[in-house]
């Protein structure tokens, strides 16, 4: 009785054990596919609305660029070829910012012409104007419409002729030191442009590029000097053109050219300076002035009223 009692209990802890790692395996079996199970039913609903999504926003702008083209057709038909040339300068020498021809400028002209008036008059029905100020604001929207695409580009113009008044000394001395080095002049511009980014470097990259496309050297130096509007390039563009019409050796024009540039940067600083002693009296006049007299005229002033009210 003994030994069927020790026999049935080890036989029950045995399958006791073996029975609970079997049921630990078919739970973690259950577990893993209830969770695959539901990742493979999930992604395909999940993907549906993805390409969907992605399908109605390609729809759109497909349909926005449709008719961007048709409209971007339009007024180039439309344009005048003697605008159209001037706009393109100014384009260029703006940088072309945001990348914009002159069809995309008429079209943001044509943009503002409609949504400024749109806003200045919605703004005076907010505030329950008068009929006759409405058209007035009307009238200011359509100028200012008219006005800030200009005043943009004219703005990006000085800001880009700024930037390429400053690199230029700097400009100078690279191409010097390269010419110096027995680089010839298309390879040491090419040296220089590859090392370094800016308004001059984008410039006289674009001039590289249109002299391997067949322009002349004069006619691709002629287009920096169309497209940068200062003094002291067209300086620098009118030497080399006539030091290679001459031939005049490239290292000394430039040479020269680079003292030159130095010296009327160094007369700008002291100019700008002599200019900071004038620009500082506004301020000191509209604001410090006053907050002094205040700080020491005031005490002085509350005792002389103090003496006058007691007598």
């Amino acid at each position: 009785m003994l030994y069927i009692s020790f026999f049935c209990s080890v036989t029950l802890l045995l399958y006791s054990l073996f029975g609970l790692k079997y049921e630990k395996k078919k739970k973690l079996k259950s577990r893993i596919s209830n969770v695959f199970d539901a990742v493979a039913a999930d992604p395909p609903s999940s993907i549906e609305e993805v390409n969907s999504n992605n399908q109605s926003k390609k729809i759109y702008k497909r349909l926005f660029k449709f008719i961007v083209d048709q409209l971007k057709r339009i007024f180039s038909r439309k344009l005048n070829d003697e605008k159209e040339v001037k706009l393109e300068y100014k384009l260029l020498r703006a940088g072309s910012p945001l990348g914009m021809t002159t069809v995309d400028f008429r079209l943001i002209q044509i943009a503002m012409f409609i949504i400024v008036p749109f806003i200045s008059i919605g703004y005076g029905l907010v505030l329950q104007l008068r009929l006759g100020i409405l058209i007035l604001l009307g009238l200011f929207g359509i100028a200012l419409a008219s006005y800030l695409p200009h005043y943009y580009l004219n703005k990006k113009m000085k800001y880009r002729n700024k930037l390429a008044l400053r690199e230029l000394p700097d400009f100078l001395d690279l191409l010097t030191v390269s010419l110096e080095a027995g680089l010839g002049f298309d390879s040491a511009i090419s040296k220089v442009v590859s090392k370094k980014d800016g308004v001059l470097n984008q410039e006289f990259r674009r001039c590289l590029e249109e002299i391997r496309l067949g322009k002349t050297r004069r006619e691709a130096m002629s287009g920096i000097r169309n497209r940068l509007t200062l003094d002291e390039v067209k300086s620098f563009i009118g030497s080399i053109i006539q030091a290679e019409k001459l031939g005049i050796g490239m290292v000394q024009v430039l040479r020269v050219q680079s003292v030159e540039v130095r010296e009327q940067r160094k007369q700008r600083a002291e100019e700008e300076a002599m200019k900071a002693p004038i620009k500082m009296l506004f301020p000191l006049v509209l604001f410090i002035f006053p907050s002094l007299f205040i700080v020491l005229l005031g005490p002085a002033v509350i005792n002389f009223i103090e003496t006058l009210s007691k007598q």
